[in-house]
């Protein structure tokens, strides 16, 4: 038997897993994801949108080893398949380590600037779209589109952009919810911002970009 193993019992989890890879798979068809070991009862499942930011969602689960990257079209066919394994093991497929370029941000060392209203990024997702088709080709919208900031969050004299790279992951993700004053927790680190949604979190690296929708 293979040392690799993913387990995730119980039928939300393993909705909430489905939901992860089906919404990044749309962003990307060949996404891989990374499945790392948050505690006893943990998991993270980490992948990279089509827009170059990081998306990860905690659920109850167990891996081995620690951290495994693998297909997340492997893992989707798995939680789909009608003979899924009581024990709630999800088939990982091939090992796919090599496919994972960069390293995860770090657990600490954020702070917190702001709240801002989710409902106020996906405008900004929307109008992106249709800037998008207008200067866009069949490749999608143009790099330096996608590379705009759209929002500026302060907290005294520290500011930090979002891009619509950021803006497009959190709506393709689904991670906020529906109401119209949901918030967003958006905090900093030295190289990253990161977007605390109900669920789930985006991970921006500290890259300005040209101002589009500020």
């Amino acid at each position: 038997m293979s040392d690799r193993r993913l387990t995730v019992s119980g039928a939300r989890p393993r909705a909430n897993l489905a939901a992860f890879v089906t919404r990044l798979l749309r962003t990307d068809d060949s996404a891989v994801i990374r499945v790392r070991r948050r505690d006893d009862e943990h998991v993270e499942v980490w992948g990279r949108t089509g827009f170059g930011v990081l998306a990860v969602r905690v659920l109850a689960g167990s891996v081995a080893p620690e951290s495994l990257v693998c297909s997340a079209t492997t893992v989707l066919e798995s939680l789909r398949s009608e003979s899924a394994s009581p024990d709630g093991y999800v088939d990982t497929g091939f090992s796919l380590d090599s496919a994972w370029r960069g390293a995860l941000p770090p657990a600490s060392g954020f702070e917190h600037l702001d709240d801002v209203p989710a409902q106020a990024l996906r405008a900004v997702a929307a109008r992106g779209i249709e800037v998008g088709r207008e200067a866009g080709g069949p490749a999608g919208p143009p790099q330096s589109l996608l590379d705009s900031d759209v929002v500026s969050v302060s907290a005294g004299e520290r500011s930090v952009p979002l891009s619509l790279r950021t803006a497009f992951s959190l709506e393709a993700m689904g991670f906020a919810g529906d109401g119209a004053d949901e918030p967003v927790r958006v905090s900093a680190s030295a190289t990253w911002v990161r977007v605390d949604a109900r669920y789930g979190s985006l991970y921006q690296r500290r890259e300005s970009g040209p101002s589009l929708l500020v």
